[in-house]
């Protein structure tokens, strides 16, 4: 394949492209930037209060939490892919979709849903006490509102992540190296473990490096059941108790933890990589199971979907008509539009991004379209609380100095003009979530033939003309996968948002979040169950993308 021969270097195309570029990159990078200075000036004594004080609580709980979500999401996911890709037992095909439904839940719905029941005055102790007469001291019952219990939530949510990369990379593998250690006398189980699960070792470590770095980031649920890791240390000490520098240093050691694992699951790779000697790829076939390896794997694959998806949407549903919530009063639309704008405006702008960064690396493939490709990466491994620290300091410095400014020579006092602004957080949704839009775009920007762009130049189109007749048009799939990716993932964003949103403008999120703090919990049934709606539009998409994998 010939490489796309790059446009003149003074061409106005690529120079509005290399200037977008930059500025984008600076955008992402501004946050983390923000957050070292702030945290460096904050002084050793925050740092020393916070050690004697919070910091070994917030690290233990957050290394637990990690350690536990990474260690069921690998089980659950790599089990239940090999399971649907590899093997026949009933209802197979209808797990190879449900089995990726809880990815529309945010954890902190299920968060709700399971507290309703199984908390103290919950449906399922209310029970027990009636049928054997127990008192609330006679038995003893898991406490939800636990570190156990926030892990088991996010486990039910995040394994899919690990599923499906799992069994798209199963589903790629040739039979060859499978069907060779069965005849050297492997078992099936000894033949996954020693053959197939290291060859899908990279996939996997790809996708529990995402739920690891969705556990960090995690919000809702932690704060909700009581339990204090970085993530709730952030907005406490800059909402609650208003310590600024607690808050940027509390960022910075979340961020260093969060770079640590995207460099050591890198370094693990290394240079390893997994090719096939044949070039013909010969499928897989499926495994038949004896009756009783029927029934346990449909076991095992109805658990994750029963706990992850259908009994949340079951308890949802009966907890929301006793809620009191109108979801068609004049308050609750305003909750919808506000999550809907905020969605909208910044799926686009986050798109639009994706779209400068990809195609001016395409355009002019050097080192720096790739050191901008990069940072645009970065905001996947930052946490929302962290990024909406780190745009708040250098902001709210901007907006206090052109009020000085003005205040002293013309006697207007200007307040905050960025700092609280819609548009403030729409940049903080953009650098969160650039790296969705830039995997959906880039993935199917890679599979235009680079004669194309040579055709429409000798046409007479420039690189501008080129993007919007030829390769936009082409590509509108992938372009509506990356807006709808990003749309619900701001719909189900919640620490950025509570962090940075405008005075009085709540979305379904915070609304969420707001009643079941103050324990009601039927009330945040509504919210949540919109939020689960608009979720699975994604979830449907990606269920009829693997739908075509064989």
């Amino acid at each position: 394949m010939t490489d796309i021969a790059p446009p003149r270097r003074r061409d106005p195309a690529l120079v509005f492209f290399r200037a977008a570029a930059v500025l984008i990159a600076l955008i992402c990078l501004l946050p983390l930037v923000a957050v070292a200075i702030a945290a460096l000036a904050g002084g050793s004594g925050t740092l020393d209060q916070l050690a004697r004080t919070v910091l070994p609580r917030y690290t233990g709980a957050t290394l637990a939490l990690v350690a536990l979500v990474a260690l069921f999401s690998f089980l659950i996911g790599t089990g239940a892919a090999w399971l649907v890709s590899m093997t026949e037992f009933p209802g197979r095909r209808f797990f190879e979709f449900a089995l990726v439904v809880p990815l529309a839940f945010p954890a902190y719905v299920l968060a709700y849903a399971y507290t309703h029941v199984l908390d103290h005055p919950g449906l399922v102790q209310t029970t027990l006490r009636d049928i054997t007469g127990w008192g609330p001291r006679d038995y003893w019952f898991p406490e939800i509102r636990s570190l156990g219990g926030a892990a088991a939530m996010l486990t039910l949510v995040l394994y899919p992540y690990v599923y499906l990369l799992a069994r798209a990379a199963f589903l790629q593998q040739s039979a060859s190296n499978f069907i060779a250690a069965r005849a050297l006398g492997s078992s099936p189980l000894a033949a996954f473990l020693r053959v197939s699960l290291p060859m899908a070792r990279p996939a996997i470590a790809g996708g529990v490096l995402l739920a690891v770095m969705e556990t960090i980031a995690d919000f809702g649920t932690v704060a909700y059941f009581g339990v204090q890791t970085y993530a709730t240390g952030i907005y406490a000490s800059f909402i609650l108790l208003g310590d600024r520098a607690g808050a940027a240093q509390l960022a910075l050691g979340l961020l260093a933890f969060a770079l640590l694992l995207v460099w050591l699951e890198r370094l693990s790779r290394g240079g390893g990589r997994v090719h096939t000697l044949n070039r013909r790829q010969e499928p897989h076939g499926r495994m038949p199971l004896s009756p009783g390896s029927r029934a346990l794997a449909f076991l095992l694959c109805l658990i994750p979907v029963l706990g992850g998806a259908l009994l949340p949407l079951l308890i949802l549903g009966t907890m929301a008509p006793g809620s009191e919530q109108d979801l068609l009063s004049r308050r609750y639309l305003g909750f919808i539009r506000n999550s809907l704008t905020l969605a909208s405006v910044a799926a686009l702008v986050t798109v639009l991004a994706a779209v400068t960064l990809s195609y001016f690396h395409r355009l002019y493939p050097g080192p720096g379209a790739r050191a901008a490709l990069t940072i645009g990466r970065l905001g996947y491994a930052v946490p929302g609380g962290v990024i909406a620290v780190g745009l708040i300091f250098p902001f709210a410095a901007f907006d206090n100095a052109l009020d000085a400014v003005m205040e002293a020579r013309f006697g207007i006092s200007t307040g905050l003009l960025l700092t609280g602004s819609i548009w403030l957080l729409v940049l903080a949704y953009m650098i969160r979530f650039m790296a969705a839009a830039l995997t959906s775009y880039a993935a199917g920007q890679a599979q235009l033939n680079p004669s194309l762009d040579a055709a429409a130049r000798t046409l007479g189109q420039r690189p501008l003309g080129t993007l919007w007749r030829v390769h936009l048009p082409i590509l509108t799939p992938s372009l509506l996968t990356a807006l709808l990716i990003v749309f619900v993932d701001v719909m189900k964003e919640l620490p950025a948002t509570l962090i940075m949103r405008p005075f009085n403008y709540d979305t379904l999120a915070v609304q969420a979040y707001r009643l079941a703090s103050d324990e009601r919990v039927q009330g945040a049934a509504v919210p949540s169950l919109v939020i689960v709606a608009v979720g699975l539009l994604p979830v449907i998409l990606i269920c009829r993308q693997i739908g075509r994998t064989r």
